[in-house]
């Protein structure tokens, strides 16, 4: 199955890419994001979508600028997730054929989003908005958005957000953190799977 759970590897090296992305698929997370601030970013998602560009959607996040998301696509990424609503990143992503992922805090911002053509809303950062403020905006955004909660979400509050609307997650230290090993990464991973599976449904 096609879990929305997007790993967020910020601050991994070129040299973990490979494993790290493995031990991710083994564990069902098919969704993997390196942010652009950290090292040789590039060069970590060229490598996983070379290997795994078949079994997962690999891509960037902290996208900020038309020029990154073209360097995304000439490293062979196909997700681009961004912590603002930039039209420009967002229209520029889908005229490539990559999804935009963009992050949104007010309805303002969804909507805007949405209407350049956005995959899917970052709700972020979750934990200023909460699973309250997230319901009252779901109330008026279309039901076939796919919401995302990042920032400060964990499998413990799963539940509550799935309760608000959300569809998916983004979990970065959660899951990852520089300095982790596959023995660390593999059960959090796991972990947040299994919550995943018990609270969307299998």
């Amino acid at each position: 199955m096609s879990r929305e759970i997007i790993a967020i590897l910020r601050g991994i090296t070129h040299e973990e890419a490979l494993p790290v992305a493995e031990c991710l698929l083994d564990a069902g997370i098919t969704q993997i994001e390196v942010p652009l601030n950290s090292p040789d970013p590039f060069k970590s998602i060229e490598a996983m979508a070379r290997e795994f560009g078949s079994r997962a959607v690999i891509g960037a996040g902290t996208v900020l600028s038309v020029e990154q998301a073209v360097s995304l696509r000439d490293a062979g990424g196909t997700l681009v997730v961004s912590p603002d609503c930039n039209t420009q990143v967002i229209s520029a992503a889908k005229s490539m054929g990559m999804r935009a992922v963009p992050g949104v805090m007010t309805p303002t911002e969804c909507f805007a989003a949405l209407r350049a053509g956005a995959d899917g809303l970052k709700i972020f950062p979750a934990f200023l908005i909460g699973p309250a403020g997230l319901q009252a905006m779901r109330a008026v955004l279309p039901k076939t958005a796919t919401v995302y909660a990042v920032g400060g979400v964990g499998p413990d509050s799963f539940a509550e957000w799935r309760a608000a609307g959300v569809n998916g997650f983004g979990i970065g230290t959660g899951i990852y953190q520089p300095g982790f090993t596959i023995a660390d990464i593999a059960p959090r991973a796991a972990r947040i799977v299994a919550a995943y599976d018990e609270v969307i449904g299998k």
